[in-house]
């Protein structure tokens, strides 16, 4: 069986795309999406995700992590399917609609390639360490180190990842760099195993932990870069809660291509 797909990019974080909103499609199995994923043998992305009707939202949005496995809320795939949604005709410059932590608002640029998604409100931030803990949709943990550039993401990420803590069901693992006027943040990403060039959800719960470790509060705006560029996050934060949360930045469309789903 062949299917369409487009992939699409937000920030580096990349997925693959599939329209299921008119045609059931069958065979797609966690093997299957696992192989589109790979970066050598497949079309290679960090997750691929579905878009299929709703009764009650413009859509909803069913995402897989790279290993094959249903996902969490992916902050960057969220604004890449809005985008995906408007270039099917969905939906134009604004949108409703669930994921798998609930709905979520979101507004597209009149190009499409820029989306500002709204994030779900977050109370609970708690400390490992000197770390913090958080869910913004996916679980979260934020390290403050120095010179984040020559630092080894990918091994110190993973060694948390799977610790005695947090080994069993997962976690993502952050690290931030406060540059004056921005954080810089790289992240290694539970279900890619790797790190990645953003993740929206991590960016995110980063702004978040600096507010508390800051003791700001009010409007807060955030410039984050990450390695495949430039996010911006925004909230109101009372010191207890934050909300209003925003998670700005681009969703550009890579390529459209075929899948022959029994190669």
């Amino acid at each position: 069986m062949k299917i369409n797909f487009l992939k699409y990019q937000g920030a580096g974080n990349d997925f693959i795309l599939i329209d299921h909103t008119t045609s059931p499609l069958e065979n797609i199995d966690n093997e299957l999406i696992e192989r589109l994923c790979d970066r050598r043998f497949g079309v290679g992305a960090d997750g691929l995700m579905f878009v299929t009707k709703h009764e009650d939202y413009d859509f909803e949005m069913h995402y897989f992590n790279a290993d094959g496995n249903l996902g969490s809320m992916c902050g960057n795939g969220g604004r890449c399917i809005a985008a995906f949604a408007k270039h099917l005709g969905i939906v134009d410059k604004e949108t409703n609609f669930l994921a798998v932590d609930g709905p979520h608002y979101a507004r597209i640029s009149e190009s499409g390639d820029w989306v500002d998604l709204q994030m779900i409100d977050v109370e609970i931030i708690t400390n490992d360490g000197d770390a913090f803990v958080l869910n913004t949709g996916s679980p979260h943990y934020v390290s403050l180190q120095n010179d984040l550039s020559n630092f080894d993401v990918f091994s110190n990420g993973k060694s948390i990842r799977y610790n005695a803590t947090y080994s069993e069901k997962g976690i993502n693992v952050n690290f931030a760099e406060d540059k004056g006027d921005h954080l810089f943040v790289r992240t290694y990403e539970r279900g890619v195993e790797d790190e990645t060039y953003a993740c929206g959800t991590g960016v995110t719960a980063v702004a978040m932990a600096m507010a508390k470790h800051k003791n700001q509060s009010g409007h807060i705006k955030t410039d984050i870069k990450v390695l495949g560029g430039d996010i911006k996050i925004e909230f109101n934060y009372d010191g207890h809660k934050f909300t209003n949360v925003f998670l700005c930045g681009p969703a550009k469309l890579v390529f459209e291509g075929e899948i022959d789903t029994l190669q």
